[in-house]
């Protein structure tokens, strides 16, 4: 159950939510701030953190500018952090370019604020069951820990340790989106 008092800090893999959106949404034209406050259900909002790789600009033109543009719309966003990284680019196009360190800088980020006692809840958004020794370690700090899901049935591991699971599914998404 969600304390009406409880300061919220929000971490979002983008590259997960943005596969989610796509796949169980069919649309990624997110209105981050209004997915935040959904996620907050009406807790003081300290931050959103918004963690994503760069495109190389040099070799993918077209994606990189559509990127940018994404970037620049986020940068506007009240209360979001955007931590970013690179995409390593080996054997490319034969091999897809793959993101490097972007977890680490998600679970550092959570664990040294859990550390500042900057919030009471860390919120992540993402079904990588990667994290779970972060939000462990939160919840050993005495914080709370809450994932949010797109899939109903997705990620034991991150079910297992969260104190509490958001199902984020089409009915919560009403009223998220830039587009309505």
């Amino acid at each position: 159950m969600a304390l009406p008092n409880e300061r919220v800090n929000i971490y979002i893999d983008g590259s997960n939510l943005y596969g989610s959106l796509r796949s169980r949404a069919r649309r990624t034209d997110l209105d981050f701030l209004a997915f935040a406050r959904k996620l907050a259900a009406s807790r003081p909002l300290q931050r959103v953190y918004y963690y994503n790789s760069l495109l190389n600009s040099a070799r993918e033109p077209e994606r990189a500018r559509a990127q940018q543009e994404f970037l620049d719309q986020l940068r506007r966003t009240e209360y979001l952090e955007l931590r970013l990284g690179n995409l390593v680019y080996r054997d490319w196009p034969a091999n897809p370019a793959y993101e490097k360190g972007i977890d680490v800088k998600l679970a550092v980020d959570m664990l040294v604020h859990g550390f500042r006692n900057a919030y009471d809840v860390a919120l992540l958004v993402s079904g990588d069951a990667d994290f779970c020794d972060a939000l462990q370690a939160v919840k050993d700090m005495g914080h709370h820990v809450e994932v949010a899901l797109f899939h109903p049935t997705g990620s034991r591991p991150l079910r297992e340790v969260a104190d509490r699971v958001i199902q984020v599914d089409q009915h919560f998404l009403d009223g998220c989106w830039q587009l309505q």
